[in-house]
């Protein structure tokens, strides 16, 4: 099968603008847009760039817009965008190269939530492990999924209106650790969530939702923290 690939290109380095690059390359209808990038990389520019690493959908180092849409171009099929495709770096973060962007501000916005478990309490005399029950692991669950591929947070028309947001997939870590009954700094992470370029931000546009590659329901977890903020209740 033939495709038609068109790939946003910039170089810093030697070029004043983006510009799109075109090629055609072979692939079959089984395979990713991920292969067909490859294709471009090994065989006909080796001066393209892009950014991957498990290539099987978990470690989200691959996220780019493929027509207009953030997907992880290891999970699309050739079959199920056509055989014309335009792929371009995620939107909102500085470009580096070709695909490439620069992660720290996603990830500045990640370490401002507390994304780590605390509690001081001492050990359960009992035995090393804070226990809890299966319905308050099941609270929480949807949020441990997250892979930290930044679709969600560049698919945020918040997030490309002002960077300073902290973003869905920030606040969807927050909810992790908000909700779980053995942490003990859900209140300074609602603090955090509470100030301007927190939470509020959110317009509910369920771009993220749309985006997230785990079918995280982002849209809903960013709402149970603002319910939380809202009524001071933590369920």
């Amino acid at each position: 099968m033939k495709v038609h690939l068109k790939i946003k290109r910039f170089n810093p380095e030697k070029d004043s603008k983006p510009w799109w690059g075109e090629y055609d390359v072979d692939v079959e209808p089984t395979d990713r847009v991920l292969d067909a990038l490859h294709q471009v990389k090994w065989y006909q520019d080796g001066t393209f760039n892009l950014r991957r690493s498990c290539a099987h959908g978990v470690c989200g180092s691959d996220a780019v817009r493929i027509n207009g849409q953030n997907k992880l171009a290891c999970k699309v099929l050739i079959q199920d965008v056509g055989a014309n495709i335009t792929v371009e770096p995620i939107l909102g973060l500085p470009v580096i190269k070709d695909l490439i962007v620069d992660m720290e501000p996603f990830f500045s916005h990640y370490k401002s939530v507390m994304p780590y478990f605390v509690n001081d309490e001492p050990l359960p005399e009992n035995g090393r492990e804070r226990l809890q029950s299966v319905a308050d692991r099941e609270r929480y669950d949807q949020g441990t999924k997250c892979i930290l591929c930044a679709s969600c947070t560049t698919s945020c028309p918040s997030f490309w209106a002002n960077g300073q947001y902290v973003g869905p997939a920030a606040i969807v870590q927050a909810h992790r650790f908000i909700f779980d009954t053995r942490d003990r700094a859900a209140e300074q992470r609602l603090k955090i969530l509470n100030e301007q370029m927190g939470v509020w931000r959110c317009r509910t546009a369920f771009n993220c939702t749309n985006a997230c590659p785990r079918d995280i329901p982002v849209t809903q977890l960013i709402g149970e923290v603002k319910r939380a903020l809202a009524t001071g209740e933590i369920r």
